[in-house]
């Protein structure tokens, strides 16, 4: 059985805030949103439970969300960062190449990142994470740290219980080239 400490449940509170939003947003008609499944094949069921005890994963998840917010396709991936510089080695190069073509099919793809020890969520743009990413891949600092993200993408939340990422892809929006731009509200 998994521990809170185990690797199994990293992410499980920003998992279970941002299902609380989603399905607030679901709800008041503002997006339809869904949690990814990551496929996998079982190896061992306990035939009398019906719950899975061993599997392996089938092949490579894309992101851990994906839908459309009035109109506008997007993709995104949730992250938690224990301190204030985040491994890059957490994105993996199957997501970044799926937010890539995600991106190139006019859909708006972006990260959720949870700094644990400040309690505080920030949207990283596509562009955001390309520019750390390229960066790496030339060959410099291979994380980013918290002093270098835009104060601007930090997400409040709403009702003192639940994020809310139409702020900060409204934000997103607004910052795009002028043929790239959609509206939220």
């Amino acid at each position: 059985m998994a521990t809170w400490k185990s690797r199994g449940l990293r992410g499980s509170v920003l998992e279970d805030m941002i299902n609380h939003m989603i399905e607030d947003y679901r709800e008041k008609g503002l997006a339809l949103i869904q949690k990814v499944p990551t496929p996998i094949t079982p190896i061992e069921i306990d035939h009398q439970t019906r719950h899975i005890t061993l599997a392996y994963f089938d092949k490579k998840s894309t992101v851990d969300y994906i839908g459309v917010v009035q109109g506008l396709p997007v993709c995104f991936d949730a992250k938690e960062c224990s301190e204030d510089t985040f491994p890059l080695q957490n994105l993996h190069p199957h997501q970044v190449a799926f937010m890539t073509d995600f991106e190139k099919q006019a859909g708006i793809a972006f990260l959720i990142i949870f700094f644990v020890h400040r309690q505080e969520y920030y949207y990283m743009t596509y562009r955001e994470m390309m520019s750390f990413w390229e960066r790496a891949e030339k060959g410099g600092r291979k994380s980013f740290r918290y002093e270098e993200l835009n104060p601007d993408h930090f997400l409040g939340k709403e009702n003192k219980a639940q994020i809310s990422i139409l702020r900060g892809l409204q934000r997103d929006l607004d910052e795009r080239d002028p043929e790239e731009k959609g509206s939220v509200s």
